[in-house]
């Protein structure tokens, strides 16, 4: 045998033969010794059947167990070869080294050609995780989908099988689950080509196809009012749902003959929905902040509502009265804006000019009128409904900002101080007993109570319903005199609330009308809204 075979054979690591009348270092110095006992090994009987045996496993595609056909193989050839591999069934032998201690011991590797005699890990079963999130909702169900087509096609039951802008509202109503003052904005998304007419088709490419059947309410009315390419709302977007209200709401009908109230009206209320929405106050409202809102609620109530003045939340037509005729009383020149001497006359001079010289610093918002020292319609509703309401996070974050001077984020006692100097000093004006400070901030540190006595945060604020009293306190007499003297009366008047004062303002108007003549005034006792 040649050399180079020699050299392929010695690669078979002498000490793995465990022979013990042969030591290592014979087997390692004679080469020819482990050729001749491998090819003894060969000739046996027990081999070639072994071989074979191999052979037939992997022609059939059985697993190959190398391991086992060696055990049994030394099993049977146990006489012939006693000590040659006779620890191939038994479980792996520790490192051993030439010394024999197994203190010093090496790990030895042998390359087979049959394979590992470790046991191999089967290989992981493959399990499909049904999806759980879906962008847009999650599906819907067959029998969801049925029922829905099962409406439109009752409803496109026609010969044209399409439908006018007059003849969609139903629609919207019974397919869409919407309220009915969104039908025209539907009906033109669907028709985008401005032909005047939705096809039973185009309405079920878009809702069904279109995944807006698999929608919450709220992502449905988002994706119908937005222009496309946009994620965010604007103010404009909602103009064509106010304008649609102001056209079939029964409450409102009374305002047809007047387009420019309707202007009005429907300003109010999308400065309502953005005061209460827009939380980061950039004029674009997310759909996040838009699902936070109550403003789906408000949308289905006024849809039910015939008595618009009972939604509260938005839509009330009492509420829009009241804003635009304070607005109108300080705009003594009605050029639709208000300078700082203006304001000051608001609610009876009851606020102090520190705090009107920081709302037209712009500090808690920066103005829409783009008029130097002067605030527009806009500006005046932020502002009022802060006033009037101060227990609303909008509020308290409004406030907020006018107080803390620096900016820091914190409201320190220098800062309330700055501003009860002038409560202070109208007090002792009015011959009113002076509150001093002092005792003033031991109050307000008891009813917020901070988290730290130094300082209070906005969040020391939201976290208490007392939280609107604090800047009542520190810049508007008539409220914070209500609030000290407990006078329910006094309470009752500072807080009058946008419906009694919708009463009042109403009176007055009646009253004027009389003076000038109209005789249908006194036919109603003026006592009843009371």
């Amino acid at each position: 045998m040649e050399v180079d075979t020699v050299e392929d054979v010695t690669c078979l690591d002498p000490e793995l033969l465990q022979l013990p009348e042969v030591s290592p270092f014979a087997l390692k110095s004679s080469p020819q010794l482990v050729e001749d006992l491998f090819s003894q090994w060969l000739s046996l009987p027990e081999t070639s059947h072994l071989v074979k045996s191999l052979i037939d496993d992997a022609k059939s595609g059985t697993a190959v167990n190398a391991c086992a056909n060696f055990s049994n193989s030394n099993t049977v050839g146990s006489n012939s070869l006693p000590s040659m591999f006779s620890g191939v069934s038994a479980p792996p032998l520790s490192p051993r080294s030439s010394s024999g201690s197994p203190r010093s011991s090496k790990q030895k590797s042998c390359p087979s050609a049959l394979g590992s005699p470790l046991k191999l890990a089967s290989e992981p079963v493959e399990e499909a995780i049904p999806q759980f999130y879906f962008r847009n909702g999650c599906l819907p169900t067959k029998e969801l989908k049925a029922q829905c087509l099962s409406k439109i096609n009752l409803l496109f039951d026609n010969p044209l099988n399409g439908l006018k802008i007059n003849e969609f509202k139903t629609v919207t109503k019974e397919v869409c689950k919407l309220p009915s003052f969104l039908s025209s904005v539907l009906f033109r998304k669907i028709d985008i080509d401005c032909v005047g007419l939705v096809t039973r088709d185009a309405f079920i490419k878009y809702w069904v196809d279109g995944s807006m059947l698999a929608m919450d309410i709220a992502t449905q009315i988002f994706e119908i009012l937005k222009r496309p390419g946009c994620r965010h709302l604007t103010q404009v977007d909602f103009k064509p749902v106010v304008q649609e209200l102001l056209v079939t709401h029964p409450g409102l009908k009374f305002l047809r003959n007047t387009p420019e109230f309707q202007d009005r009206y429907a300003e109010t209320v999308i400065y309502r929905i953005f005061y209460n929405m827009n939380r980061s106050g950039n004029g674009r409202l997310s759909l996040r902040e838009f699902k936070r809102g109550e403003l789906i609620s408000a949308m289905q109530h006024a849809d039910e509502e015939a008595d618009i003045n009972k939604v509260l939340r938005y839509f009330s037509y009492e509420h829009f009265y009241v804003i635009y005729c304070k607005f109108w009383e300080l705009d003594t020149d009605h050029d639709f804006f208000i300078d700082r001497e203006n304001l000051i006359r608001y609610g009876n001079h009851a606020l102090t000019y520190r705090i009107v010289d920081r709302i037209f610093s712009q500090a808690p918002r920066k103005f829409t009128s783009e008029v130097e020292g002067k605030m527009g319609y806009e500006d005046f509703v932020f502002f009022m409904l802060s006033e009037e309401d101060k227990s609303s996070d909008p509020s308290l974050e409004y406030w907020f900002k006018c107080i803390d001077l620096d900016g820091n984020g914190v409201l320190t006692p220098n800062e309330m101080q700055f501003f009860y100097e002038e409560q202070l000093h109208r007090m002792e004006c009015l011959a009113l007993e002076p509150v001093l400070f002092e005792d003033i901030l031991c109050q307000i540190i008891d009813m917020i109570a901070p988290e730290r006595e130094d300082c209070i945060t906005l969040r020391d604020l939201k976290g208490s319903k007392l939280s609107g009293n604090v800047f009542n306190i520190l810049f508007n007499l008539h409220k914070f005199m209500a609030f000290e003297t407990r006078d329910p009366f006094l309470i009752r008047q500072s807080g009058i609330g946008l419906h009694r004062e919708y009463i009042r303002l109403s009176m007055e108007e009646d009253a004027e009308d009389a003076s000038n003549g109209s005789a249908d005034v006194w036919d109603e006792s003026l006592e009843a809204p009371f």
